[in-house]
């Protein structure tokens, strides 16, 4: 059976909630046929490298799917490309913070996604649910967990690999005025639809 290793962020910046575990520990266990792995990753530039890596080799999966909040986003955003550069005032859950520098010194200045974003922001909007392609992932962990599940590719070649980035919760901007939000269920639905459609062959 087809693997696919869908991870979300836990809380972090001192929030209570992190939309991304919230949406993929509620994703069926099975779409389209294909076994889905749920993992949670710590908002860690380090840790997340270590558990991202212990998972891929353990399950040996054909699709990797990490998910991360991005606040102030109003749609699912499935991302494009990642960056070799953190940079971010925000520290991670360890209390690093990073400024201008490599992920990896020795890697390529990017790598472009495998997924087929423009087919996945067809199949969210078709499930009535606003999408589009984004070509930034920023420069936190989020950027640097997509980055570094790329480089994995080297010693599991066949393994495909992408990023989406989700709105906040309702519950979150309730002291954020003009910030937009999206229901939980609503995300699954949008994520569920994102997910059969790099499942599937053709357009």
């Amino acid at each position: 059976m087809t693997k696919v290793l869908v991870t979300g962020f836990n809380p972090f910046n001192h929030e209570k909630i992190n939309p991304a575990i919230e949406a993929v520990k509620s994703l069926p266990d099975e779409i389209a046929g294909c076994e889905i792995i749920k993992l949670q990753l710590p908002t860690s530039y380090q840790k997340s490298e270590k558990k991202l890596q212990a998972a891929v080799e353990r399950e040996e999966p054909d699709f990797v799917l990490n998910v991360g909040q991005a606040g102030g986003r109003a749609c699912l955003t499935p991302e494009l490309v990642a960056i070799n550069y953190d940079d971010c005032p925000v520290a991670d859950n360890d209390g690093e913070k990073r400024e201008g520098q490599a992920i990896d010194p020795e890697g390529p200045a990017a790598y472009f996604t495998q997924l087929p974003v423009k087919k996945m922001v067809k199949a969210i909007k078709a499930a009535g649910i606003p999408a589009e392609v984004s070509t930034t992932a920023g420069c936190f962990v989020c950027n640097h967990v997509m980055y570094y599940a790329q480089s994995l590719r080297k010693e599991h070649p066949g393994m495909q690999a992408g990023f989406i980035h989700i709105p906040f919760l309702p519950e979150q901007v309730v002291k954020r005025p003009n910030q937009p939000s999206m229901a939980l269920e609503t995300i699954v639905t949008g994520l569920t639809a994102a997910i059969a459609a790099f499942l599937s062959d053709g357009d």
